[in-house]
Formats: structure tokens, C-alpha cells, sequence
């Protein structure tokens, strides 16, 4: 009531320096918050563990992960990627078909079920990086030339349209496709 009263010939400048007051007691409140936060922020960092000594605890913790039933068959350097596919076959959402290649290594390649014969092709460079990366060996491998030099082969029949779904060429789950070296035309 005081305010409407005092309006008048220098009410309204009064009323607006009052609005400014109390706009700025706002903004130094709120660069107070602001600083107090910087500050808090501050301390956080100087408290945060290094990446090195993180790195080593996420190792420990996922170490411990994948010693359960379900995940035991994964590597200990495992990744998400391997986590998410194993994950994805226990529910019946994937499936293993067995490559072998022709030195009689086996490699189980886990694809979704309905996968075509491209995500299974690179589902395998994904396995054979991931090996190389662990065990070291050979650093680069031209997959260009391993597409062009070898056939993927179901039961005799030759996996060549990269867009047919696995499916459709009857590979099921724990099926066995070899790579077989295409013969040369002349």
C-alpha cells in the first residue's frame, strides 16, 4: 500500500530503482551459486582419481563380470561389443555359426538371427581383428583380397549374394561354413 501511495510525480522512479535493487541482490545471488559451484567443481577435480588408476578398477570390476556362468566363454580383455553379443545369444536373439578356416582353425562368429551373409563377413573381420589385437601377429589384413581369393561355403553351396539373409541359405545356429579358395577362370 506504501507504493501506491508514494506514486505520484517521483513515485514511478522510485518504484523502479526498488525493481533494480532487487534485480541485482537476484544477479549477485546468482553469481554467488555460480562461484560456489566453480568452487565445488574445483575440489571434485583435485579429489578424481587419475584415468590410469580408473582404467585399472573398471579392469578389476569387469574381470570379476565376466567370471559368471553365462559370460565365462568371453576373453578377459572382453569388449562391449562381445558382452552385448553373448548377452544377445543366451536370448535367442543371435546365433554362432562356426567358420572354419583352412588350417582347421574354428572360429565361432556370433551374428544376429537374421543376419545376411555381409554381417557375417564382417562379423568375421571383427573377430580376427579383435584376435590380432590380443595375441599380436600380423597387423593388417587386406580383406579385399581375402574376398576375392576365398568363398564363404554352406553344405557346397557358395554364399555369394552379400544381401541373402543367412536364413534363406539354411544356416541355423552352430551351423559350420568353411571358406573355400575360389578356383581361378580362365
Amino acid at each position: 500500500m506504501e507504493t501506491e501511495q508514494s506514486l505520484g510525480a517521483g513515485g514511478e522512479s522510485s518504484l523502479i530503482l526498488q525493481d533494480e535493487e532487487v534485480k541485482k541482490e537476484n544477479l549477485s545471488s546468482d553469481e554467488e551459486e555460480e562461484e560456489a559451484a566453480a568452487a565445488d567443481a574445483e575440489e571434485e577435480d583435485e579429489d578424481a582419481l587419475p584415468h590410469s588408476e580408473v582404467l585399472d578398477i573398471f579392469e578389476e570390476g569387469l574381470a570379476r563380470l565376466v567370471q559368471d556362468p553365462l559370460l565365462c566363454d568371453l576373453p578377459i580383455q572382453v569388449t562391449l561389443e562381445e558382452v552385448n553379443s553373448q548377452i544377445a545369444l543366451e536370448y535367442g536373439q543371435a546365433m554362432t555359426v562356426k567358420v572354419l578356416k583352412a588350417d582347421g582353425e574354428i572360429m565361432p562368429i556370433v551374428v544376429v538371427q537374421n543376419a545376411t551373409v555381409f554381417d557375417l563377413k564382417k562379423a568375421i573381420c571383427r573377430f580376427m581383428e579383435l584376435k590380432q589385437q590380443r595375441e599380436g601377429g600380423v597387423k593388417h589384413i587386406s580383406w579385399r583380397y581375402v574376398w576375392r581369393t576365398y568363398h564363404l561355403v554352406f553344405q557346397g553351396e557358395k554364399l555369394d549374394d552379400d544381401t541373402m539373409r543367412l536364413k534363406d541359405y539354411g544356416i541355423r545356429n552352430r551351423d559350420e561354413v568353411t571358406f573355400m579358395k575360389r578356383l581361378r577362370k580362365k
